[in-house]
């Protein structure tokens, strides 16, 4: 019985927590390169452009001449950069 109740929390760590773990790690990585120019999008679906960055804070331009300062973890992806 112990034997079978280790196989299913290594089941759920492997299909479940390691995963999360790794997708959590890629999103710092992209929150810490951020530097000006960048396009960014929040989580609530507002797109941006850096304009300048600090340890927990971002500043971005979201119109011309309407900057926003928002928290680093609000940022949720880089959109493609247009051409």
């Amino acid at each position: 019985m112990f034997i079978w109740l280790i196989i299913l929390l290594l089941v759920m760590w492997l299909l479940m927590i390691r995963p999360q773990r790794k997708r959590e790690k890629e999103e710092r990585k992209m929150r810490e390169g951020l530097k000006k120019g960048d396009r960014v999008l929040f989580s609530g679906g507002i797109y941006g452009k850096v304009h300048e960055v600090s340890d927990t804070t971002v500043e971005v331009e979201v119109s011309n001449g309407v900057i926003l300062t928002v928290e680093k973890s609000m940022i949720q992806a880089l959109p493609e950069q247009k051409q």
